[in-house]
C-alpha cells in the first residue's frame, strides 16, 4: 500500500488550533499519514506547487483546500505548471471563496450588498457589476482541472455569506464536479462549529463520499447537470 499524503492548502485569514483543518491534521497522522500544509500567502501558486513537489510520486496524495486556499488550488489548474507537476489523486474543494476579483471589481455577493468600489468620478457610487467571463478567468475549464488532480469535489453551506448555493451550483457545474451541500454550514470554518468534523477525515483517508456536516447528517449532493443560463 502506497503511503497516503495529505495536503491542505488553507484560507489567508488563519485557522487557529480548534479548527478541523487543525484536528484533521493531527487524526490524519495518527492514522499513518504525512500531513503537510501549504505555507501562506493563500494566493500563491508557487508555494502550492513547491509543496506538491515535495510529494513522493508514488505516495497516494489527498488535497484539502478551505476558502481562498480552494481558490488557489484553481489559479494552479488554469494555469498548468508543465509536465512535471505532480497531480494530486483526490481533491476536496471546501467552501470555495467568491471569484478572483480586483479590488476596483468587486465579486457579484459584493455587488449585491451594495459594497461595489467607487466609481472615479464620484466617490461611493457602486461599481456595475462584473461580467461572467472575467469572473471566471482565474477557473480552469473541467479537463484542466481532471490534469490537476483526480475526482474533485466541493462541499459548501448553505448559508455561506460569499458564495450562494446558486452560485455554488453554477461553479460545480462549470467544472463539472459533484457538490455536498451541507445546512447551517455558512463558511463551514470555526465560527460555524467546524471543529472535528469525521465525515472529512473519512473523505481524507479513504476518499469516501459524500462528505456529511460534523455531526454526520447527510447532505444534499448534486451532481453537474445543466442549470438554466442565467445562473452559469
Amino acid at each position: 500500500m502506497s503511503e497516503l499524503h495529505v495536503l491542505l492548502v488553507p484560507d489567508g485569514s488563519g485557522s487557529g488550533p480548534w479548527h478541523w483543518q487543525q484536528w484533521l491534521a493531527a487524526r490524519s497522522r495518527e492514522a499513518g499519514a504525512v500531513v503537510t500544509r501549504c505555507p501562506g500567502p493563500v494566493e500563491s501558486t508557487a508555494a502550492l506547487r513547491a509543496e506538491l513537489a515535495r510529494v513522493p510520486p508514488e505516495a497516494e496524495l489527498a488535497v484539502v483546500a478551505h476558502r481562498g486556499g480552494a481558490r488557489t488550488w484553481l489559479r494552479h489548474a488554469a494555469a498548468p505548471g508543465g509536465p512535471e507537476t505532480r497531480r494530486a489523486d483526490r481533491v476536496l474543494l471546501v467552501a470555495p471563496a467568491e471569484p478572483d476579483v480586483s479590488p476596483d471589481r468587486p465579486g457579484p455577493r459584493a455587488v449585491e450588498r451594495g459594497l461595489g468600489a467607487a466609481e472615479p468620478d464620484g466617490p461611493g457610487a457602486r461599481a456595475a457589476e462584473p461580467d461572467a467571463p472575467a469572473l471566471r478567468a482565474a477557473e480552469p475549464d473541467a479537463p484542466a482541472l481532471r490534469a490537476a488532480g483526480g475526482p474533485t469535489r466541493m462541499v459548501v453551506g448553505t448559508d455561506d455569506p460569499e458564495l450562494s448555493v446558486c452560485a455554488a451550483h453554477a461553479l460545480a457545474h462549470r467544472l463539472r464536479v459533484e457538490l455536498d451541500v451541507l445546512a447551517d454550514g455558512r463558511a463551514l470554518d470555526l465560527a460555524a462549529g467546524y471543529g472535528p468534523w469525521p465525515a472529512l477525515l473519512r473523505w481524507a483517508l479513504y476518499g469516501s463520499v459524500p462528505v456529511a456536516d460534523r455531526f454526520d447528517t447527510a447532505p444534499h449532493v448534486a451532481g453537474w447537470s445543466a442549470v438554466p443560463e442565467a445562473v452559469r
